[in-house]
């Protein structure tokens, strides 16, 4: 049946990415980097575009809230969030800037900025980063496969073993919520 194939094989690419060590212990080096920050009052800046700005939402929204644990909220904002300055920089500037500019407003030395992209090439994403960079943040990136260009500028680029677009977005996910559970874990 087509669903069960479906099903398959987005287990599959997760069951890839647990035999991938090198990229299990970056998982693992992001949620203790994050932890870390905001134990020293630094925030978590997110960033995707599509379905990738959807994940980027979602995650700061579980440690804003709360992912398992009753607790206090955590620092954690999306820059996809605010339609007005989305379209006053594309507009003003160029798309390519959307993500730059809000990180040159918001980010400081120690923060952590995460750029979301499967193709890992997205113009938008890569700025972000670079100006993040600039800022003295610690940078994240989550691509695909290959990571591309993110994977050149970003300090911690964690790459899905995929191609498909879809089922990138789906281990992002899965990744967002795994760091999520680690950085509940280690502060509360």
């Amino acid at each position: 049946m087509k669903i069960t194939e479906l099903l398959e094989e987005s287990a599959r690419v997760k069951k890839e990415l647990c035999g991938q060590t090198s990229e299990l212990e970056k998982i693992e080096k992001v949620s203790n980097a994050i932890a870390k920050a905001f134990k020293n009052g630094h925030k978590v800046v997110l960033f995707g575009n599509g379905g990738s700005a959807a994940d980027a939402q979602h995650i700061a929204c579980e440690l804003a809230g709360r992912f398992k644990k009753e607790r206090r909220g955590l620092p954690a904002i999306s820059l996809t969030t605010n339609t007005s300055a989305l379209t006053a920089i594309a507009n003003d500037y160029s798309y390519d800037e959307v993500f730059s500019r809000q990180v040159e407003g918001i980010v400081g030395k120690g923060d952590i900025v995460v750029g979301i992209s499967t193709s890992g090439e997205s113009p938008n994403i890569i700025e972000g980063i670079k100006a993040a960079k600039k800022r003295g943040a610690i940078t994240i990136g989550l691509a695909g496969m290959h990571g591309g260009k993110l994977a050149e500028v970003a300090d911690i680029c964690i790459k899905v073993p995929s191609n498909d677009t879809p089922h990138i977005q789906e281990a992002h996910i899965t990744i967002g919520h795994i760091i999520c559970q680690l950085v509940e874990e280690a502060l509360f």
